[in-house]
Order: structure tokens, then sequence, then C-alpha cells
């Protein structure tokens, strides 16, 4: 029995009756993974094709996960799920709570018959660099978290562009991409603006930051705010050493730092929002009743995973940003 079986039906392009073949071979149990695919020029001289649209059919069950390719020996069945429609290749930097936010928002706004595979660059370009150049080909869609790594452009530009989205911080060399994205600069201003009443009560902001793996609009709005406010202020790469004095607010932007602050709050006998504020980046569930309640300017990473989704599914290419906000509690 051919794999292969071509109608002559000019309302179905021959690509797709290659791919509904190859499908009905797996379905069938006809095609079991690890089998090898008939060659390109055997379809295409069995069925006076041309050689593109062969690879055209092979590419989409290639980006669908269905078929891999090996060098000088052909293609060969990489899944049975060939209900899977769409391959999403999704690139963030690192995981933590708000990002497990995100990424839930985005899987459950997907739908049915998508699969999306994870991979983390953890700040570092080699690993970015090849985590892209190792799957060139494979998905339908690239969703990449460039966060603040320098010269990426060149492993995305080995994509298709049409294929390429970019997530939360957008470089001005990704600025012709698509993209869902935070305006960090103004939301840090426009956040700790909607707290002012609350940080008036303090003599001095202390924003705890690390330059290689934070966005460096947090760091401008936080200096433009104190400027343009006069607030005094001070920013540190860490809290090694440091002993707190009373009347300060720490801005913290990671989760690590906020438990620091706080173990050094009790460590000094003095008393969250009396003697010591917290203001904290990116919302989670545990800053809502770890210590009573901590402060956050966050932006809404649901929102943010269900407008990604969106976008893909529409094939929009707009830039979108996600909306951020000052969430009051009992940590100022």
């Amino acid at each position: 029995m051919d794999i292969i079986a071509l109608k002559k039906d000019p309302s179905i392009p021959k690509y797709k009756q290659i791919v509904a073949s190859v499908e009905n071979a797996i379905a069938n149990n006809i095609l079991k993974k690890g089998d090898k695919l008939p060659s390109l020029n055997v379809i295409k001289n069995k069925n006076s094709l041309s050689r593109d649209t062969v690879l055209t059919a092979f590419n989409e069950l290639k980006n669908r996960g269905i078929i891999n390719s090996v060098v000088g020996k052909g293609y060969f069945v990489a899944s049975t799920e060939i209900a899977i429609e769409k391959k999403i290749f999704l690139l963030f930097d690192e995981l933590n709570s708000f990002k497990e936010d995100l990424y839930n928002s985005f899987l459950d706004n997907l739908g049915d018959h998508i699969q999306v595979d994870i991979f983390f660059h953890h700040f570092n370009l080699e690993v970015f660099n090849k985590l892209i150049d190792d799957n060139i080909g494979n998905y339908n869609y690239y969703v990449i978290m460039p966060a603040n790594l320098k010269d990426t452009k060149q492993s995305i530009l080995n994509l298709p562009k049409e294929n390429v989205f970019i997530l939360d911080q957008v470089p001005e060399e990704l600025s012709e991409y698509p993209a869902i994205y935070q305006n960090f600069e103004k939301d840090i201003y426009n956040g700790l603006l909607q707290g002012i009443e609350d940080v008036k009560k303090y003599q001095k902001l202390v924003l705890v930051y690390a330059d290689d793996k934070q966005p460096k609009g947090i760091l401008k709005g936080f200096l433009k705010f104190c400027k343009q406010h006069s607030f005094l202020n001070e920013v540190i790469s860490n809290l090694n050493n440091r002993t707190l004095t009373e009347k300060e607010i720490y801005f913290v932007l990671d989760d690590k730092n906020l438990i620091r602050v706080i173990k050094k709050i009790k460590e000094q006998q003095m008393a969250i929002a009396k003697d010591i504020g917290i203001v904290s980046f990116n919302d989670t569930i545990l800053k809502e009743v770890v210590a009573n309640g901590i402060n956050t300017i966050s932006t809404n990473f649901n929102f943010m995973g269900k407008s990604l989704a969106e976008m893909l599914l529409n094939n929009n290419n707009d830039k979108i940003e996600n909306p951020s906000n000052y969430i009051k509690r009992n940590s100022l």
C-alpha cells in the first residue's frame, strides 16, 4: 500500500493531500514512530509534483512535530500525535511565580490541538542562541523573551520573521517584531506616583536592582520619579551587610530580596510599614498574605498571557502594551 495517495481533486492542494496521507498512515498504524518516509524525490517523481510542493508538505509536518529530518538520511516519524495542529516555541528568561501565571493563562486561552514547548535561557546569550539555532524550522510560532540580553537579533533573524513574537521587554533592535510588552519606565514612575501619599511618609527610597538581569526601564522610572518629586534615594545591587535605617522604603524586584528585607526588619526588631516600608515588583498570591500584605507595582500577567494567545490565534502583528497598576496593601 502506498503511503502517499493523491486524488485528482483541484479543490484540495497537493501538499495538503500529502500531509493527510501521512496522517492517515499514522492513524492506521502503517507508519509508526521512527519509521522512515519516502524521500522527497520518490514522492515528487511518482506523483509528477514539484519538489517545492513535497517540501511544503514535509515542512508543515515538521513544524507540527510529526516528522523530523536527519541530514543525509531523510525524514522520519517523530510523533504519532497527529491531532496537534500547531507547535509553539516559548523562550522565557527564567521561571518564577508570576511567569507561571503568564504561561498558564497563555495555555488556557490557546484552545485544543496546539502544543507549547517552553525553554529557558537564564540570561545567558550562548544558551539563548543555541536554543534558537537548535529549533529553527521545528515550530509554527516562536515567542521569545529576550530580557535585557544584548545582540539577540542575529539569532532571531534566522527564524521566519512572520512567525516571531517578542514578549515582555522589546529592545530597540527588535522593535520591528509584533510584541506584548511592559513599559517598565512608565509603569514604575506611574506606580510610585499612585502611591505617593504613602511614599511621602518616609525619608528615603532604596531600589534593590541587579543590572545584569533586571530591565533598564525600572531604574530609569525610579530615578525619574525621585528626581521630579525630590525624594532622597539610593540604588544598591544587593542587601548583603546592609543595615536598615528607620523611614526607608525598600523597593525590591524579586522574591528572594523581599524575604531578605522582611528578615532584616525582624532581626533589627523593627516593624514593617511603621519603621521600614516595602514596595515589591510583580504581584503574586504570596504577596497578598505575607507580612499582612505587601504593596506592589505589577502588570497583569494573566492578561498578558491571554493577549499573547489572541495575538497568535488571530495573526495579529501589533505591539500591545500590557497594563500595570499600584496595589495598596499594608507594607507602607
